[in-house]
């Protein structure tokens, strides 16, 4: 059944994503937008000798953050426009849980998204002609752990939005957060390593823009990688099932 629900709010995405095209052009043209003004940037202030170094930080850290920023906060805007169509008790009465559906909206989220990042950085190195490293196997064997914690961070903003229903202004502040996550890294503070997300893209970051490879990495850098998409994806798990049972239980579904 689960398949069946994951390949129908795959194809959710792609029919909203076709539907609301112009909605679809303005994130990827924000996205490239971004980037052009970050390059520049770079270009009138930076280091003229560290210019191509510089330019493939931004280019990870810009398409780390769009990722994150359709990803995490998706669920979030289900939520809300669940319940402003008042439609949010009729996910609840599917044979299948809320939060396996959900899940399945954000696995579906993903994949398209990816498929868009990818895309996108591409244009982005063509148009400045700096080309990343790209080890497929090394990226996704680092995808997935970070976007596990990417997982429970999406489901932990779901929690607040099914109590709270609006939480726009939430959602626009924590951009800000995740934009911190994909650009700042732990040389910067040590202690970063501990939130979540930071710690796999500084070693998505360091595969990409330096070429490091699987065998390049410590055991301690995995199971650092491997504990924090776990516990920040069990985190997440476990406050959306308290706000779940508080929304329950307070009558909030059916109420925006």
């Amino acid at each position: 059944m689960w398949a069946n629900v994951l390949v129908a709010n795959v194809t959710k995405v792609l029919i909203e994503m076709r539907r609301y095209l112009l909605n679809t052009i303005s994130l990827v043209v924000t996205f490239y937008v971004i980037f052009l003004m970050l390059v520049l940037g770079i270009n009138v202030v930076g280091d003229p000798n560290a210019v191509d170094d510089n330019v493939r930080f931004l280019l990870v850290g810009n398409a780390v953050w769009f990722l994150l920023l359709t990803s995490v906060n998706s669920i979030g805007w289900e939520i809300t426009t669940e319940a402003l169509r008042g439609t949010l008790e009729q996910l609840y009465m599917a044979p299948l849980a809320a939060r396996w559906i959900l899940l399945a909206r954000l696995v579906g989220n993903l994949a398209v998204n990816l498929v868009v990042v990818a895309g996108m950085l591409v244009l982005s190195m063509a148009t400045v002609g700096v080309w990343l490293s790209f080890d497929v196997v090394t990226v996704l064997a680092l995808l997935g752990p970070m976007l596990l914690g990417a997982v429970g961070l999406a489901f932990a903003v779901a929690g607040l939005a099914i109590v709270y229903k609006q939480i726009q202004a939430f959602l626009q502040v924590f951009q800000f957060v995740l934009l911190a996550m994909a650009f700042v890294p732990p040389s910067v503070a040590p202690w970063l390593v501990f939130a979540p997300l930071v710690k796999g893209i500084d070693m998505l970051r360091a595969s990409l823009v330096d070429g490091v490879g699987l065998e390049a990495y410590a055991a301690a850098d995995w199971a650092s990688l491997l504990l924090n998409g776990a516990v920040y994806f069990g985190l997440g798990l476990l406050a959306y099932g308290a706000a779940e049972r508080r929304a329950t239980a307070r009558g909030l579904l059916g109420r925006y």
